[in-house]
């Protein structure tokens, strides 16, 4: 995976990285806690609301919350586009903060909940829990395995990275998960009529004009062409096919015998085409390969491959084939002629 279209993500991960250790190197950690007694109740400090979710507080929490962007961000951004993902995560962000404070004024009311709800630590938990919901509803599993009986998906590693990120410390992570889920579902039902907000064009240009190019290039990696594992029935094809590859090639083209060739000198003798003997005996031993060898149509073929227009012989029993077997062969061979093919099915 690559940041190919996802130039908001990168820029974010980026962002996010270097505010956190920055934080850190000039010892600044102390001022991204968001307590609602005393910072806000007591000393009025509400620039809290804004500063704790733009970086992290520990080096666990930025790994955890890259990881999370790269494997979650670059999926949504790319349903989404650019320009509605940036503004779906400022949604998201005024959206957690509001929701967060409403929360933490709620939590007074009773001692328990004042004392286990009081603090929600550094880091942008609400927002990545919005991005969560969202990856939930509109990225779909790649593939399917089981472990000990249990079904599970391949996005079962996300959840296990968000699940790390919510429970790292407890209670304290539980509010903000909460209300990021909550934000998320508020704008994926479109409650509030948020999805359809954009940022501005003006924004938008500066931001292509002056921040896309301190990005660097975002050039797509090289894919195989092999990117699923094979099925069973995929696996055991693929080997009828190479076994059948390997089998020795018999022409079925007759060379006359020398007698009758220096006796016929003058007259002319009909003899098929090369090249289309040849393209009818590749065709003939594709479709051989592709039906799995069965002896009925190895036969019309081989027939088929040999260039004659075949009749039935005096002891010879001729059958009115189906319309089933002579349209398997036109689908086969829609150069011939339908007297061709009626030939062949009609022999025994």
């Amino acid at each position: 995976m690559s940041f190919e279209n996802a130039a908001v993500t990168k820029g974010l991960m980026l962002g996010i990285a270097l505010t956190s250790v920055a934080a850190g190197i000039f010892d600044l950690k102390h001022y991204l806690n968001l307590q609602l007694v005393p910072h806000i109740s007591k000393y009025h400090q509400y620039w809290r609301l804004l500063v704790h979710s733009l970086l992290c507080g520990s080096s666990s929490d930025l790994i955890l919350v890259e990881l999370f962007l790269y494997n979650v961000g670059i999926c949504i951004e790319r349903a989404f586009g650019s320009v509605k993902y940036a503004s779906f995560l400022i949604i998201s962000a005024v959206t957690t903060m509001l929701v967060s404070f409403v929360a933490l004024l709620l939590a007074q009311l009773t001692p328990v909940t004042s004392s286990l709800f009081n603090n929600i630590p550094p880091g942008p938990i609400a927002i990545m829990s919005a991005l969560l919901y969202q990856y939930m509803r509109l990225v779909p599993p790649a593939y399917h395995f089981r472990i000990f009986g249990v079904g599970m998906s391949d996005k079962v590693w996300v959840y296990a990275i968000a699940a790390q990120l919510a429970v790292t410390r407890m209670p304290e992570k539980l509010l903000p998960t909460a209300v990021g889920l909550l934000a998320g579902y508020l704008y994926r039902s479109d409650f509030l009529q948020l999805k359809s907000w954009r940022i501005s064009p003006r924004l938008v240009r500066f931001a292509e004009t002056w921040v896309k190019p301190l990005l660097g290039e975002t050039q797509p990696v090289r894919r195989t062409n092999r990117v699923l594992p094979e099925t069973r029935a995929q696996t055991e094809a693929r080997r009828r096919a190479a076994a059948l590859d390997e089998e020795e090639v018999v022409t079925t083209a007759r060379n006359p015998p020398a007698g009758r060739n220096r006796g016929s000198r003058g007259s002319a003798t009909a003899t098929p085409t090369p090249h289309r003997t040849s393209r009818a005996g590749e065709d003939a031993q594709d479709a051989d390969t592709t039906n799995g060898g069965g002896g009925m149509v190895r036969q019309w073929m081989t027939e088929l491959a040999s260039g004659a227009r075949p009749v039935a012989g005096a002891a010879g029993t001729v059958r009115a084939p189906t319309e089933a077997e002579i349209g398997t062969l036109t689908s086969m061979f829609p150069d011939l002629e339908r007297e061709v093919i009626l030939g062949v099915l009609q022999r025994r």
